[in-house]
């Protein structure tokens, strides 16, 4: 993908020139509707894998397959729920939050708030440095090689799937484990909303995991709850990395930095057949997400066919592009540019 010609930039919007407002309206109703659309079948290809395991193994890779999207949709639509769009209804939003946030293991609200943080700095990369936290061309040039060759490799697109695993399966535990010493040391109860949603969200799902696999086995469950959170966490993780990660992406220093085009440049627009549309709850349209968090993903793609005219020299991706954004692994400061790792000394020679 080539980045827009200087000629097509987006310097000259502002945010007054998109009917973004009237796209903006949630639905109670319709938000319930997906989440009901989402767990439903999710929870009914699970069992189903689990009755398969007893009588056809053989069948239960299969359904990987369809678990896999259907906690992919979860996630958006948790996504949703994080930005109070999903429902009218910030209680809503809360509880279905964190329902969602049940299927894949992480607790919504402080995901949330990390996430709003992406946001509100989109395109600042002082402040932000994407979700495989690309350090700058100096700090790279003062590693050893070893340590650049680590480097390189970490961010290399397969650690998405232990990276995904780690992400949803274990770092929220830590997470849970490293609040309660915290407190120990300071000898106070948490106040923060987020200890208890972090607390709430483990010992709900450990439950559900001990009570699942007293019934149908720890093997079983463990694995196959495994196996589905490593490749739907890899795929939106993936996803989001080439949302924002791309050849000639707005990659800013803070002095200057505009948010309307860390929205309009520094994000990109994800082309998508139908069904993955579905999957990903429409989150392929990106500039219009970063343009305004509150409009829920049922809204997005016709928000997005209202403003298309001032959207049509936004980077516009294909899947096939994917593999091609994993070469910017750093940021270069001086030019505010993403940039692929050099060549070691000893392949160039």
């Amino acid at each position: 993908m080539m980045p827009p010609s200087p000629s097509c930039m987006t310097t000259d919007l502002r945010p007054a020139d998109f009917v973004l407002a009237p796209y903006a309206r949630s639905s109670n109703w319709r938000g319930a509707y997906q989440i009901l659309s989402a767990v439903g079948p999710y929870l009914a290809c699970l069992a189903l894998a689990i009755h398969l395991a007893q009588r056809a193994p053989w069948a239960v890779p299969l359904l990987v397959i369809p678990l896999v999207l259907f906690s992919l949709r979860c996630f958006s639509l948790m996504h949703d729920c994080g930005h109070h769009s999903l429902f009218r209804s910030r209680w809503l939003n809360r509880v279905g939050g964190f329902i969602l946030g049940l299927v894949n293991a992480i607790p919504q609200l402080a995901w949330s708030n990390d996430h709003a943080f992406h946001h509100r700095t989109n395109g600042d990369w002082e402040r932000y440095r994407g979700v495989t936290d690309l350090i700058t061309t100096d700090d790279y040039a003062q590693l050893s090689a070893r340590q650049q060759a680590t480097y390189a490799l970490l961010r290399h697109p397969l650690m998405a799937l232990p990276g995904g695993f780690y992400y949803l399966a274990i770092q929220p535990r830590l997470a849970l484990l490293k609040e309660i010493s915290r407190a120990v040391r300071a000898q106070a109860v948490p106040r923060s909303a987020e200890f208890w949603d972090l607390l709430l969200n483990n010992v709900v799902l450990i439950a559900l995991v001990v009570a699942a696999g007293q019934r149908w086995g720890f093997g079983l469950v463990l694995g196959l709850y495994g196996v589905t959170l490593t490749f739907s966490a890899a795929l939106f993780l993936w996803i989001f990395f080439v949302q924002h990660i791309f050849e000639g992406s707005y990659a800013h220093n803070t002095e200057g930095w505009s948010h309307m085009q860390g929205a309009l440049e520094g994000t990109s627009y994800l082309q998508m057949p139908a069904w993955l549309r579905w999957f990903t709850a429409d989150i392929g349209y990106h500039n219009i997400h970063h343009l305004s968090e509150r409009i829920p993903n049922y809204n997005l793609r016709a928000a997005h066919q209202a403003n298309a005219r001032l959207l049509a020299a936004v980077p516009c991706l294909r899947l096939g592009d994917m593999l091609s954004c994993a070469q910017f692994k750093l940021w270069d400061r001086e030019t505010e540019r993403l940039v692929p790792c050099p060549e070691p000394v000893d392949a160039v020679a």
